[in-house]
């Protein structure tokens, strides 16, 4: 893929955590790229999602999570999976497409108990993490914003 993809799938296990933040993250950081999220379940939308993504500017709160079934298109030049359940879900899936298709193992902010400041630093670390893979993997001169 020369110039890097034109589409581009984050998937997790419900679409209320790590794909909607990694997809929204995207958007900001790669201009031009249809970049979408999907669960392998439809998830509910988390408030903590949405507050550690006000901090940097992103609005999540209008994001109603997705199923992998609920898409319209599901042509993508890379599908990035984020838990286990999403990449057998999208290997299952594409088994006959050649699309190339990522596992970037990320923590599950919704395990961690505690006071809400506690939580929310666990949703800043998933958040603050995927920022950093993104401009890995898609490069700091496409992903540069910060």
């Amino acid at each position: 893929m020369a110039g890097g993809p034109r589409s581009l799938l984050f998937a997790c296990k419900t679409n209320s955590v790590r794909s909607p933040i990694a997809a929204a993250l995207a958007r900001r950081m790669m201009p031009g790229v249809y970049v979408a999220s999907a669960g392998v379940f439809r998830g509910e939308a988390d408030p903590f999602a949405v507050a550690a993504m006000q901090e940097v500017g992103l609005d999540l709160s209008i994001h109603r999570p997705l199923a992998f079934e609920d898409l319209e298109d599901g042509f993508f030049d890379i599908i990035v999976t984020l838990a286990p359940e999403a990449h057998h879900r999208a290997m299952e899936l594409t088994r006959n497409d050649a699309v190339e298709v990522e596992y970037w193992p990320t923590f599950d902010a919704t395990a961690v108990t505690g006071n809400r400041e506690q939580r929310l630093g666990a949703y800043r670390e998933v958040r603050d993490g995927l920022t950093r893979r993104i401009r890995e993997r898609f490069g700091a001169a496409r992903a540069g914003v910060t």
